[in-house]
């Protein structure tokens, strides 16, 4: 869901080492810079782990600093610029050890992560530097119950990416993920960890009638105590499925009718902190 901006709250339980941050949005034509923070506490004037700033001044970079009482450190500064004014992005991240890398990877530098706190997301400067404007955010929180069942808005179509964050209790015995046409109540894709085996079986029930279940997968990210951090991402052929920022398989479509698929069922004895379309 859309979050106004300037956008500021928790990331429930604080970064840990492995978990993803998820953005989608859109950049404004008319701003020169925006910003994403990750944030030590519970308020704006709380030190800075990571100032994530593009900059579209006539010498495009994005800039990366830090902010500890008060006082910035050093920028750091690529020219490899990520985003367009006008157009859609996705951005992930992944909070690593002391030493571990920039969120999305593959952008130098190292500052630490496994720090709890907030993100904050604007298009302007530095605090205080411009705060104005705004564009569709991909940042949601809340502990939300299960079973959970929502209409997916505009349904599903290719490169839409569906982020589903919760972790699973000691002691859990099912998470059930469900991609239906609610007209039909057709299972278009079933997600079924199975904790005690170990595996994720995936199906489709068309018309009454499972399908061939499908296993094969090359780690199982579904661990009791443990947080999960899942990605489903629609393509034209298939959906592709990441857990935890790394790939975990994909499911060739059996429901070619992309906008058709348009509510998502969550059941089971898990915990689910966020859900994004």
């Amino acid at each position: 869901m859309a979050q106004n901006i300037p956008y500021l709250g928790p990331i429930y339980g604080g970064l840990r080492e492995g978990m993803s941050i998820y953005i989608q949005g859109t950049i404004p034509k008319h701003i020169t810079r925006f910003f994403i923070n990750l944030i030590c506490g519970e308020y704006e004037s709380s030190d800075i782990a990571l100032h994530f700033n593009p900059r579209f001044d006539g010498w495009d970079k994005v800039v990366f600093n830090t902010c500890q009482n008060g006082s910035w450190g050093l920028e750091e500064k690529i020219h490899r610029m990520p985003f367009r004014k006008g157009e859609h992005f996705e951005m992930g991240g992944m909070g690593g050890g002391m030493g571990g890398g920039y969120p999305g990877g593959g952008m130098g530098g190292g500052y630490p992560g496994g720090m709890g706190g907030g993100m904050g997301v604007s298009p302007g400067g530095y605090p205080g530097g411009g705060m104005g404007g705004g564009y569709p955010g991909g940042i949601g929180g809340g502990m939300g119950p299960v079973p959970y069942s929502n209409i997916i808005p505009g349904g599903m179509f290719p490169k839409r990416t569906i982020v589903i964050r919760g972790m699973v209790p000691y002691g859990a015995h099912k998470l059930s993920i469900k991609f239906l046409v609610s007209r039909s109540r057709d299972v278009a894709f079933h997600i079924y960890p199975r904790f005690r085996e170990g595996i994720v079986v995936r199906n489709s029930m068309i018309g009454g009638n499972w399908g061939q279940e499908e296993r094969e997968m090359s780690m199982n990210p579904f661990m009791e105590g443990q947080y999960f951090d899942m990605s489903i991402r629609c393509g034209n052929q298939r959906f592709k499925v990441f857990v935890n920022g790394q790939h975990l398989f994909d499911f060739s479509h059996r429901w070619q009718s992309f906008n058709e698929i348009d509510m998502l069922e969550i059941e089971g004895d898990v915990q689910i902190s966020y859900i994004h379309f």
